[in-house]
């Protein structure tokens, strides 16, 4: 009994180890709190659309907004992430996204809510994100260290996570007896906490010139990368996973109705499993973290994400659907974690805000171009061709990609065999 004991307080302390830093738990903390209000107002919003419109395509038009900024506006975000504070930036973005929900809160209590008013809104929150996720993601180097880096990544990961079984499940509820904008309402007040968390946080920060023209800096971030091969495959691989395998949000309310033949608690119980695969992946990795960053990682999990999603076509079971969608989230949370940890480690200081801006760009800016195609493929066929097109098309350009870069792919796996 005495050394199960220390073996689960030893599994605690390696998999939670980046909490030892004050900083690092204002923010993990009141984080806990604003994600989940954050994922009620993301399901809510969905179920919303998709009641008003009946349309895959439209709902898919609305993720298009709010990914669009990013892909349009992500690397010059990053330029001014290098270039000023940090936490000012994320206070100025929690309180624009606390906004966003009280307007939407506002909106829908007076029944006033339309469809152009989500696009407005969506679009909004677009671009707040676009500046608000580089300057958190490089912040966390400041927080913890390079040491406990990945750690970071992975417990911020579970709190997202965390949030998408708690926050799906809980607007599911609420939803059925309140109605949407009580969904709203929880995620507006859900800010007051981390913003109040990060003006607590005491950090110094370095800064890049100011004097650079923006274009020049944007370049010269492009340039960084370009010198690296590491980097380079990272984009590539990230380029199609991102943009082709993470279509989850459009894809699954529609095949809760159209394949599993479900309403609004079987969409969000999906969302749920989805949640605590993902949660149970970035467990994994804050534990696994101790061990460095394991590139492989990134080449599997892609491969069995792809693979996964054809497998949704083989049944209609809904509990059988449910398992596949948890594990397709499961290696979508090691795919994407091992990607931030490799441009976080692989960069300097200096360009740091650059390289995330670019990682950003990649996993949420490509999305606009992956919910259009997946939400098309289901407006003309059938509720399941959204998991079917986006695996069958991740596959085929991964092995594109490894043919391509074989040798620098197969290095990375022989150097990690030999490691272990």
């Amino acid at each position: 009994m005495h050394i199960s004991t220390n073996k689960i307080s030893g599994f605690f302390k390696t998999t939670f180890r980046a909490l030892q830093y004050r900083n690092f738990r204002l923010f993990w903390f009141g984080q806990c709190i604003s994600l989940t209000g954050t994922w009620m107002q993301r399901t809510a919003q969905t179920w919303l659309v998709y009641t008003i419109t009946k349309s895959p395509l439209l709902i898919g038009i609305v993720g298009v907004c709010q990914f669009m900024p990013m892909l349009l506006f992500s690397l010059f975000a990053g330029v001014l992430v290098d270039r000023f504070s940090k936490k000012k930036i994320l206070i100025f973005t929690q309180a624009i996204f606390m906004l966003q929900a009280v307007i939407m809160t506002a909106l829908t209590y007076t029944g006033l809510i339309q469809y152009w008013h989500i696009l407005v809104l969506s679009t909004v929150f677009g671009l707040t994100q676009t500046l608000d996720m580089p300057a958190r993601q490089s912040f966390f180097i400041d927080l913890v260290g390079t040491e406990n880096l990945t750690n970071a990544i992975s417990l911020n990961s579970t709190i997202v996570n965390l949030a998408r079984i708690i926050g799906p499940a809980v607007s599911g509820l609420v939803m059925l007896q309140f109605g949407t904008v009580f969904c709203f309402f929880i995620n507006a007040v859900s800010f007051i906490p981390v913003i109040a968390g990060i003006v607590m946080i005491r950090v110094n920060e370095n800064h890049a010139r100011v004097g650079t023209p923006m274009l020049s800096s944007i370049g010269d971030g492009i340039r960084y990368i370009k010198k690296s091969e590491t980097l380079i495959i990272n984009v590539l691989i990230m380029a199609v996973v991102c943009t082709f395998a993470m279509n989850n949000d459009v894809i699954i309310p529609v095949f809760a109705k159209k394949v599993l033949g479900r309403g609004a608690d079987g969409y969000t119980m999906l969302l749920s499993m989805a949640g605590l695969g993902a949660f149970m992946g970035a467990i994994l990795m804050a534990y696994i973290s101790k061990n460095g960053v394991k590139k492989s990682l990134l080449i599997y999990s892609g491969i069995l994400t792809g693979v996964l999603q054809l497998a949704t076509a083989l049944t209609a079971s809904y509990f059988i659907s449910a398992l596949l969608i948890s594990a397709i989230s499961f290696f979508n949370l090691m795919f994407i974690n091992t990607a931030n940890s490799i441009f976080q480690i692989h960069s300097s200081n200096e360009y740091r805000g650059r390289v995330m801006s670019v990682y950003s760009f990649l996993n949420q800016g490509s999305t606009p171009i992956g919910n259009f195609l997946s939400g098309a493929a289901m407006e003309n066929f059938d509720g399941d061709s959204g998991f079917v097109f986006c695996g069958t098309t991740t596959l085929v350009l991964l092995a594109i990609i490894f043919a391509v870069k074989r040798s620098t792919i197969r290095g990375w796996v022989k150097s990690e065999r030999c490691s272990d």
